[in-house]
């Protein structure tokens, strides 16, 4: 898993992106799901996790106003987003659209 970083967000083109802070206790509640389907998809899917703390210049871009926030994207863009701990088989339901 790729973690990010307001230096780095440009060079990578994700396709699951969890905005994260360390503080956050439902972010560290989907955290597994996460690195589960990082895993599970690898080659497939790259998945990478930002802290919205060290990189709130990009939180603000994407108007992140509540975490976690799973963020979709697609040919560099946003495309879909999940904002709350959810269960992992909707994150790969959402994933899979996107795939």
């Amino acid at each position: 898993m790729v973690i990010l970083s307001q230096e780095n967000f440009g060079d990578e083109v994700p396709v699951l992106v969890d905005f994260y802070a360390d503080w956050c206790a439902p972010c560290l509640m989907i955290s597994p799901a996460v690195e589960e389907i990082a895993e599970q998809y690898e080659g497939k899917l790259k998945v990478c996790k930002l802290n919205v703390d060290e990189a709130p210049a990009i939180a603000a871009k994407y108007n992140i106003m509540s975490i976690p926030f799973l963020g979709i994207f697609k040919d560099g863009k946003l495309v879909s987003h999940i904002i709350e701990a959810v269960p992992k088989q909707m994150i790969e339901g959402k994933v899979r659209t996107v795939l």
